[in-house]
């Protein structure tokens, strides 16, 4: 049997998370592939359904990554995210698909050692957890094997 290999979405904001990311980057630093980088212009702009939508489309896990807090380039929308995070986790553990595939990050633009540690750590976690329980039943809905 193949080892499980989840699929992680990481909502990072343009000014910090993103820049975080292409210093990882071009400091060569290792993080997994399969977290899947969706650049947004605020963290702040990341709604409680484009986060549904994740899993409900197959991540197994999600993360949301903006500014520090404090620091946020739109005076406010990572707090704004914060609480949406927190919203959605409570929802995904009430509906069965668990509230720890979901997460939020804060890191500067200068943190891309973090944005690899937290990709790396994000991906081990989700992987303990096993793949999305939505992903299992739609498979199996279609009749493809579950990993």
């Amino acid at each position: 049997m193949e080892q499980f290999e989840p699929v992680v979405v990481a909502f990072c904001c343009h000014y910090c998370a993103y820049t975080a990311a292409d210093m990882a980057g071009s400091k060569r630093l290792a993080y997994p592939a399969n977290v899947n980088i969706v650049r947004v212009p605020c963290s702040g702009k990341v709604d409680a359904i484009h986060l549904m939508k994740a899993f409900e489309k197959g991540a197994d896990g999600v993360y949301v990554a903006g500014c520090l807090e404090g620091d946020c380039h739109f005076k406010n929308g990572n707090t704004q995210v914060a609480r949406r995070v927190a919203y959605v986790k409570r929802l995904l553990d009430e509906i069965g698909i668990g509230g720890k595939r979901l997460e939020m990050f804060y890191m500067s633009a200068g943190m891309g050692e973090r944005f690899a540690r937290i990709a790396t750590e994000m991906t081990e976690k989700i992987r303990d957890l096993g793949p999305n329980p939505v992903k299992s039943a739609l498979n199996k809905k279609k009749g493809k094997a579950v990993a």
